[in-house]
């Protein structure tokens, strides 16, 4: 008996880490994604899980990759499988990006520095927003990986100015200039809340507190929440801001495509145009020169009942013919979705949602934890399709849309 049961008995190393098992019992992103609810203030969650409105387009950005169907090839040799590519020239172990997000660290006190060394570690590139909680520079010394910048579109030209030379002194790669925010989209479920950044102090805050205590003795006992980038404008983080208040007087709804123009005057390097979101904007932008667009609708944050990213890979790629390359931003939430986008005719997409439940979920872990995930589903997704390489997944391997 004993020599049976030794036989088919394993036992699991121990983890000792309290984040390390909860994180060995998710199985997805939507596991992670609970898990985050748990662990965070519904404010808080909501905040980083909500949409515009009544949230169409935010369900739509996952639906879409729901509808395509995978039209798998056998017997084709996939013992290596190669999920590398290259990205505005540069090289990226996974076609993915870590997409830019405000206010990190309401997520995790290490914020913006635990998800870019995770990106290091998972060798792709880290997107630091305008709205970011570290600094360029606090980023810059904690990672020598890919990093991106990402810029609004800002009145006050000086301001943004000096961002972009301190992103270009401390080696950022691109440039992602955010367009689809002329004025911040309506997010009802912050309004219900009264959710505000940086958070205010409520009797509903309080109550919200003391039943999430390890989040709300985390808050409490780090630096205050900034905004770290911004030191110019009375944003230095030295008194509390309404961002909401700050983005409608920030925004200039005048915008229009000889703005661009002066990005070109002052950024040196490439850069991605991010908010795209038709095929008429997406040419205008290769004809301009623009070295990649980011079919986005911001997560579904913005525009309610914007089209999903997905729906749009195809068709823009059939009409930009090479000139720009393509980034699928939205709705990212396994890497089946990844292949699917990178078929259709994507570079590589981006993912902001899905590594804040893994910062909320684990903190840095968690994020290695989802980096790991999607590209285990990428290499797993890539062998049963019948390719070993990113060069492989053509639009032939996807099907029609299921009814």
């Amino acid at each position: 008996m004993l020599a049976s049961l030794r036989s088919v008995l394993r036992f699991r190393h121990p983890r000792f880490r309290s984040s390390d098992r909860r994180l060995a019992r998710c199985a997805s992103l939507g596991d992670l994604q609970l898990l985050a609810r748990q662990k965070l203030p519904r404010g808080v969650f909501d905040y980083i899980d909500g949409g515009a409105e009544g949230e169409r387009s935010l369900s739509r950005n996952q639906d879409g990759f729901d509808r395509i169907l995978f039209r798998p090839r056998v017997l084709r040799s996939v013992g290596e499988v190669d999920t590398s590519t290259t990205l505005l020239g540069r090289p990226l172990a996974l076609p993915l990006v870590l997409a830019p997000t405000g206010f990190t660290r309401i997520a995790h006190p290490l914020g913006e520095l635990a998800v870019a060394r995770a990106a290091e570690r998972a060798e792709i590139p880290y997107t630091l927003s305008t709205l970011a909680t570290r600094s360029i520079e606090e980023v810059a010394l904690v990672s020598q990986g890919d990093k991106w910048f990402q810029a609004y579109v800002w009145r006050d030209r000086a301001v943004v100015r000096e961002m972009l030379d301190r992103a270009a002194a401390a080696g950022y790669a691109a440039l992602v200039i955010t367009v689809d925010t002329p004025v911040l989209g309506r997010r009802e479920r912050d309004v219900r809340r009264g959710f505000t950044l940086p958070p205010q102090v409520g009797v509903g805050t309080v109550l919200d507190g003391i039943v999430h205590p390890s989040w709300t003795y985390r808050f409490l006992t780090s630096d205050p929440i900034r905004f770290a980038n911004v030191k110019q404008a009375g944003l230095d983080g030295e008194s509390p801001v309404s961002l909401a208040d700050y983005i409608n007087t920030q925004f200039d709804p005048k915008l229009s495509w000889h703005d661009l123009e002066w990005f070109r005057g002052v950024w040196p390097g490439p850069i991605v145009l991010k908010g795209i979101q038709s095929v008429e904007d997406a040419v205008i932008a290769a004809e301009t020169g623009i070295e990649a667009v980011a079919l986005s609708n911001h997560g579904g944050r913005q525009l309610d009942s914007s089209p999903a990213p997905i729906d749009l890979v195809g068709p823009v790629a059939q009409a930009l013919q090479g000139r720009s390359e393509i980034i699928c931003d939205g709705g990212i939430r396994r890497g089946s979705d990844i292949v699917k986008a990178v078929a259709l005719g994507a570079t590589a997409c981006m993912a902001g949602r899905a590594y804040l439940y893994g910062l909320a979920a684990g903190g840095e872990r968690g994020v290695d934890f989802v980096l790991q995930l999607l590209r285990a589903d990428v290499r797993r997704t890539m062998a049963l399709i019948g390719v070993s390489s990113i060069e492989q997944v053509t639009e032939e391997l996807v099907g029609t849309v299921a009814s």
